[in-house]
């Protein structure tokens, strides 16, 4: 196996760093901002410091290699694969890892699946820089088998979603809602938390409140207990609101869960469930969709 990687940033350098500490040697690279007058430094460190070889232009990636790792901005990922296509080889397996769109990713494969190539969709799903290549990946798409099959000796950690390219992608992009809506959170906290000067007396609260039971437990509490006291929070954050403004703070965050609790609100869950939390958060979902007639917000 020969493999190419087309993009050579933070997820294609510890990528190639973990594959050469797994003894998968010979990996050709290319990025396009090799020779770049800020960047290129970097880049040429990182081929240097991965041991791969840096090519000067993508093509001769595909020359050689009958594995191709995609790893460029997710905005790029399909310009890519369009500017590829003409030196596809049959039977190449196509990997894009781009932060991409599910329907990106589908669209790549229709533009390159009249090569005879394989396609994987991979999403990934931690930090590469604490896993490398061993970061645990979802992946669909019709060469996910294959890839599996050749990475297997490598201790990548894959997970085959389907074979319907963009799946895996969709799942990557449901989580970041969280993932990456947990941060923004923080930060509105943290800025008033630190105006107010009580950000050690909230911190400890939300510690205390966070480290007393498992995420699951957690999670199904929070989700339960709002179905039947959604109403009562919708105005509880009118109030948080009102404060934010006052110490000109922007409540984004907090706007955002007044909404949310008001289309929970809405789907009058407290009289469905008599008042009592129910005692999973999956019996929350299906009410909810029954009483919206299977649509959401």
């Amino acid at each position: 196996m020969q493999l190419g990687m087309i993009g050579f940033g933070e997820v294609g350098f510890e990528m190639a760093r973990g594959y050469k500490g797994a003894g998968l040697d010979g990996i050709i690279a290319y990025d396009v901002l090799q020779d770049h007058p800020v960047y290129g430094t970097l880049v040429k460190e990182r081929i240097e410091s991965s041991g791969a070889t840096m090519v000067s232009l993508p093509e001769q990636v595909l020359q050689h290699a009958d594995v191709l790792i995609v790893a460029v901005p997710g905005s790029k990922a399909l310009e890519t694969a369009k500017g590829l296509r003409r030196f596809l080889k049959k039977d190449t397996l196509y990997i894009d890892v781009s932060a991409s769109a599910p329907t990106v990713k589908q669209s790549i494969w229709e533009e390159i699946k009249g090569s005879g190539v394989y396609f994987v969709d991979g999403a990934m799903l931690g930090p590469l820089s604490v896993y490398q290549h061993k970061v645990p990946t979802l992946i669909s798409g019709n060469g996910s088998d294959l890839f599996l099959k050749l990475m297997s000796p490598y201790g990548m950690d894959l997970e085959k979603v389907s074979d319907i390219p963009g799946e895996a992608t969709a799942i990557k992009l449901v989580r970041s809602i969280f993932m990456k809506g947990l941060p923004a959170l923080m930060l509105e906290v943290l800025e008033a938390a630190s105006i107010m000067k009580v950000d050690h007396l909230v911190l400890k609260s939300l510690a205390d409140t966070m480290n007393a039971s498992p995420f699951e437990q957690t999670m199904n509490r929070l989700v339960t207990g709002s179905s039947i006291h959604a109403e009562r929070r919708v105005h509880e954050m009118e109030n948080v609101i009102e404060m934010l403004e006052g110490i000109e703070v922007k409540p984004t965050m907090s706007e955002a869960t007044r909404e949310r609790l008001q289309w929970l609100a809405s789907k009058n869950l407290k009289e469905k469930f008599a008042g009592k939390a129910p005692k999973q958060w999956q019996e929350v979902v299906k009410a909810w969709e029954e009483a919206a007639g299977g649509t959401s917000i």
